[in-house]
């Protein structure tokens, strides 16, 4: 149920037309809701036109909320009472989840009160109850999860993905995944006509699995349609490079990159 700390579920979502609302997950993620509503906060000020639904326990939500005016009718508390552990295992989930803050903050977007869904839990849980309440995309056979990579660029991130949504991924999928990313260049990061480069074991051709090698010529006869550059094959010290906007790969190459790269950083 909507809580009172603000105007009616109702209310907000007719203030809203026109404006974004983002569903956030108010109970997931290592550090709690105190550093949720915080981040609501940041982003409340830097974005005025963005409303709100937060999901988690009232109880604990209310004082946070309470210590932030800034948030005030900006915000809608969805009460729930679960939660979603880092150690549940998704099929779990899936099962027995329907009254965790993360299945109500996808239900939110599902139910068209909110635009996007924000959660910093459980991931593989995230995606199987997205894959389940929401649906794939038209067209996309394999959802993927990316991750913003610092950058040399002109920009200060690249796009690299799949980081660990699949282990694995044939010559279209990796299609699939360079157009997502393209376009979440273009309209996440303003890259007017990102250029992609495909992750590999070195830059030659003949270099790789046949797959990558097919999916190299899928995603060259796709620039125009797809509005973006193909820069090739690329390496791994290609992925914070000026090289590339979009860095495509498998699911299970791209977690063992990104959790290389969180690794040398903490060294």
């Amino acid at each position: 149920m909507a809580s009172e700390l603000d105007p009616a579920f109702e209310t907000l979502t007719q203030k809203a037309a026109g404006r974004i609302v983002i569903s956030v997950d108010a109970m997931g993620g290592d550090h709690g809701p105190a550093t949720v509503v915080a981040g609501l906060a940041v982003s409340a000020a830097a974005l005025p036109d963005i409303d709100f639904v937060l999901h988690g326990n009232e109880a604990e939500l209310a004082p946070l909320l309470a210590r932030r005016p800034t948030l005030k009718g900006r915000v809608t508390v969805v009460h729930a009472e679960g939660i979603v552990r880092m150690e549940d295992k998704p099929s779990q989930v899936l099962r027995t989840g329907s009254n965790t803050s993360m299945w109500s903050t996808i239900e939110s977007v599902r139910e068209g009160k909110a635009q996007a869904a924000v959660s910093c839990g459980n991931t593989g849980a995230l995606m199987a109850v997205s894959m389940i309440r929401l649906r794939k995309l038209p067209g996309v056979n394999r959802p993927a999860i990316a991750c913003l990579w610092p950058s040399r660029g002109p920009k200060p991130f690249n796009v690299m993905l799949d980081v660990g949504a699949d282990i694995k991924a044939d010559a279209p999928d990796l299609l699939q995944y360079a157009l997502m990313g393209a376009s979440y260049a273009r309209n996440g990061l303003g890259y007017a006509r990102p250029r992609v480069g495909l992750l590999n074991v070195g830059t030659e051709d003949h270099k790789g699995r046949a797959e990558l090698r097919q999916a190299q010529d899928l995603i060259a006869a796709a620039t125009d349609a797809g509005n973006f550059d193909y820069a090739g094959f690329i390496e791994g010290g290609d992925l914070p490079s000026a090289k590339v906007d979009v860095i495509v790969t498998d699911g299970f190459t791209g977690n063992i990159a990104l959790k290389t790269g969180e690794g040398t950083a903490k060294l």
